[in-house]
Order: C-alpha cells, then structure tokens, then sequence
C-alpha cells in the first residue's frame, strides 16, 4: 500500500498537469494568431502588437508580412516573449524569384512551414491555371524541403471550380507531390465556395498539416471569386461554419498547428470572443 499511494499521488500529478495544459477537448495548445488579423497595428508597432496577442494567451504566430522589419528583430522580440514563428507567409513571386531569402527568412524567423496563399490568375481559374500551379509547386516544395522547411498552399476558394467528377482543387491534390507539397485549409475559403471543410479533411486527411479558423457572417450567400469583404469575418461560433465538426474531423488528420485568423476591422473585440469560444468545444 506503501508503493501504490506515491504511484498514485505521480499518475494524479502527471495526469493533472496534463489536462491543466490542455487548451480544450479537441485542441491540446491555444491556437496560434495569423499576424494578418492585426496587420494594421502590426504596421506601426511590431513588439507592442506581439504584446497585445501575448496578453490573449497566444503565443504561435504565423508572419504573413515582415512590415518592413528584419526576420531576426522579429525572431528577437518572439524570443524576448517566450512566443515563436512556425510558418512564414509569402507571395507567389517570392517562391518564383526570391527563393534564397525566403528559405533565409524563414530560417531566421525559426519558422517550420512556408506558405503561400494566392495563385496569379486572371478571370475564373481554369484547368491550365491549376496545373501550371500544381507544377510550380512542386518545384517550391521540393526546394523548401532540401533546406528543411515544408511548403504549404493555402486554399482561397477559387480552386473549387467543377470539373469532371469532382473540382479543379482535386487536381491540384493529384498533381501535387505529397513528399514537397503540403496544405494549409481555410475554412472560410473552404466552405465560402460551397464545400465542406469537415468532409476536405476526411477526404484528404494526410495532406493539410495547417488550418486557419474563421466564420463567415450568417445570411452570406458565397461564390468561387476567392473574395469577399473582410468585415464577412465574424466570431468563432456566431456565423455559418460548424466548428465542432470541423474540429473533430481535424483530430483525425494530420494538422499540426491551427491559427485564428481575422480579417474584419472589428478583430481586437472578435479575436477573445473566438478563443472563449474554442475552449467550449
């Protein structure tokens, strides 16, 4: 009896401690922030800004800008907070032309994913659009993955034209090599052109390693443009989306850092609500 009480009392600490770090039933950390959603206070105050997010309890950021600073001030004043950068947002042409200060800004930010979010493309996206994207991917993802970083594409909605059985985001899974090319799902630009998030993760549940969480305002009709208005993104939980479904098809993939994201000039007040939200799921 002497032997089992400590052992008791050790599994009780262990166990304990691990559902007090435990953020909610269905996400073990709190989520990460896409610097996107205080992109305007981010544009004046770097530090201040990271401060502001930390007092949320968040502290994993996805840089999807720079604002004109150095990766290493950044990667300094991540450290100075106790908070890290796991992916790094850039622009088509970055991949194309800049692919050394890319991988170099990455490093610098201790970044693990490089992500992209838009593909150039004129009108409707097409076939041709698609596949000369899945090509450059590719080529993206298997120098990222040559100096130890993994690519991401993350969805905008456009890429869910019909074709044949299914849509032109289906070719682009196809076409793509699972060995360089990941996935970051946006939920939003998920469901916006009328699809399922749930049921994209059960589909593809091996290739999105990231996931943006938003909602979309209720009474919102969507569309394959890939834009809407950004005061559209409402509260985690009062909009469109089922969260919990997302959520649960989530834990069964292979997604490893989720981030809220944003876009409407009414963040600051939302993003709090979003993250009380999340831990009741």
């Amino acid at each position: 009896m002497k032997r089992i009480i400590p052992l008791l009392v050790c599994l009780f600490v262990y166990y304990g401690t691990a559902f007090a770090q435990s953020f909610s039933k269905t996400l073990k950390e709190t989520p990460g922030m896409v610097s996107y959603t205080f992109r305007n206070q981010f544009a004046k105050d770097v530090p201040g800004t990271l401060d502001k997010i930390k007092a949320m309890g968040v502290t994993n950021m996805e840089m999807s800008n720079l604002f004109g600073k150095q990766a290493s001030e950044i990667r300094t004043w991540l450290d100075e907070r106790g908070m890290r950068c796991t992916s790094y947002g850039v622009n088509y042409d970055d991949l194309a032309n800049k692919m050394e200060t890319v991988i170099q800004n990455a490093k610098a930010l201790g970044a693990k994913y490089v992500r992209v979010a838009w593909i150039p493309h004129k009108g409707a996206m097409d076939l041709a659009g698609i596949q000369k994207a899945a090509a450059d991917f590719n080529k993206f993802g298997e120098q990222l993955h040559n100096s130890g970083l993994t690519f991401v594409y993350h969805n905008h909605g456009y890429e869910f034209q019909p074709h044949e059985k299914g849509t032109l985001f289906d070719v682009l899974m196809k076409e793509t090599k699972p060995e360089y090319v990941s996935y970051e799902m946006d939920i939003l630009w998920v469901f916006f052109p009328g699809q399922d998030p749930a049921a994209l993760l059960k589909k593809y549940p091996k290739r999105f390693k990231l996931m943006h969480l938003k909602d979309l305002k209720k009474g919102v009709e969507g569309n394959l443009s890939g834009g809407t208005p950004p005061d559209n993104d409402v509260a985690l939980g009062t909009g469109q989306i089922n969260l919990p479904a997302v959520l649960k098809a989530a834990r069964k993939s292979s997604i490893e850092f989720f981030y809220i994201e944003d876009e409407s000039s009414s963040a600051e007040q939302q993003v709090p609500q979003s993250i009380a939200y999340l831990k009741t799921i």
